[in-house]
């Protein structure tokens, strides 16, 4: 009987504890049966998935994670999300994610403040709409911009510059843009399509309409997060199993393609809380009846919870994939009699104190029900628990050569 190898990743779950939750983290204070009816009986420890070198970014540990090695393979966010959403890539284009945002509207753009990196969570027909009109409007025979999902968009610059000094804008929340502008050689393109989008995106349709509904308005695009075309090697070839990847997020899924697993459409998937937690679950399944040695199921919901400030929600995320996710599936694959090993783990922490990613090592748990381990004195998961342990990976894209060999752990 072939194993199973299934990677639950909970973006963002990690977190410091917090006095409204009488010192608990949203981890230790979410309702978490599931992990903790494993945890006595897996291996636990913490993983350093961002290297010093690094942003701590989903791009670079998620990378490290899937088993790449950020220090070689890493050529920046947005290639990832461009071959997520089917874009032809050249070893000429600079790739940038384009964000739909909500700026105030203060005269001058650079006294603007980033009201919100997400336009309120934009929908995906929505923002199709907004980013075709930026096509129109500021695109030509170098410069296109690719519709994503919700606020996450794509411009391929064709032989543009990347060595741009540019700016997440979820890190500057309610903060001035004066300082976090464009800069360096190539920077004033950017500067220009950014300030010439919100001569047109605020009278937009989309935005009158989001206007009536008190939503906020898509009034501007921001650009960051460039990169090149990657060149990873495929991870059936590096590691012996075939797979798939399941995710809301382009970031995830191009990160998937380029690594040779096959992307998933799972219906009613958002990155939100209102994501279709279930259906992720009985996807995972179903890859592995179809033969799939391998499933990647990324869940994006805590992450976005913690940037918006939202400790209620994050906990409820964390709660649903607990329930939705892993308990569904632990009670499947056990009731199949099928030898399988899980990996949970956060990608890096995102604060809710912080409201962005910070590059702390963060936990991990690996549990085989074939070969349950006892003697850990752990008895449930989160960051404080882990923090017991003696294991501690340095080298984040070593984790997943544990994942698949146990003794690598001992």
């Amino acid at each position: 009987m072939k194993k199973k190898y299934l990677v639950i990743l909970i973006d963002g779950m990690a977190d410091y504890s917090l006095s409204e939750l009488d010192g608990k983290t949203p981890l230790e204070e979410a309702e978490t049966p599931a992990l903790d009816r494993i945890a006595p009986e897996a291996k636990i420890g913490l993983v350093k998935t961002v290297p010093d070198n690094f942003p701590p970014g989903s791009d670079v540990a998620n990378l490290s994670v899937l088993g790449y090695n950020p220090d070689r393979y890493y050529t920046g966010r947005s290639p990832y999300e461009a071959l997520s959403i089917g874009v032809n890539l050249n070893e000429k284009d600079v790739i940038f994610r384009c964000n739909l945002v909500t700026l105030s509207e203060n005269k001058k753009f650079k006294d603007r403040v980033m009201k919100d990196y997400s336009a309120g969570e934009i929908s995906t027909e929505e923002a199709k709409e907004l980013i075709l009109e930026c096509q129109d409007k500021l695109g030509n025979e170098n410069l296109n911009f690719y519709p994503g999902v919700s606020y996450r968009h794509v411009l391929v610059w064709e032989q543009g510059k990347k060595d741009i000094q540019l700016t997440p804008p979820h890190d500057i929340l309610e903060q001035r843009v004066t300082d976090y502008l464009p800069q360096g050689e190539g920077s004033e393109k950017l500067l220009k399509l950014m300030k010439k989008s919100v001569n047109f995106l605020p009278e937009h349709s989309v935005n009158s309409n989001r206007k009536k509904q008190n939503l906020p308005p898509a009034n501007s695009i921001w650009l960051w997060g460039q990169g090149t075309q990657p060149d990873l090697p495929d991870f059936k070839d590096k590691f012996s199993v075939s797979g798939s990847v399941i995710s809301a997020v382009d970031l995830v899924k191009g990160l998937g393609i380029a690594a040779g697993l096959k992307p998933i459409k799972v219906p009613g998937v958002t990155g939100r809380i209102d994501t279709n937690f279930r259906g992720k679950a009985e996807t995972a399944l179903k890859r592995f009846k179809k033969g799939d040695d391998f499933v990647f199921l990324h869940v994006e919901a805590a992450d976005e919870a913690s940037h918006q400030g939202d400790v209620d929600t994050k906990i409820k995320a964390i709660e649903k994939v607990d329930n939705l996710v892993l308990e569904y599936i632990l009670n499947k694959m056990d009731s199949n009699n099928d030898d399988y090993s899980i990996m949970v783990l956060p990608d890096h922490y995102t604060p809710l104190c912080e409201r962005t990613h910070v590059s702390d090592p963060v936990p991990f748990m690996i549990y085989r029900n074939y070969k349950k381990y006892n003697e850990t004195g752990i008895n449930s998961f989160s960051e404080k628990e882990a923090e017991k342990s003696d294991i501690f990976i340095k080298q984040g894209h070593k984790l997943i050569n544990c994942f698949f060999d146990y003794h690598l752990l001992n």
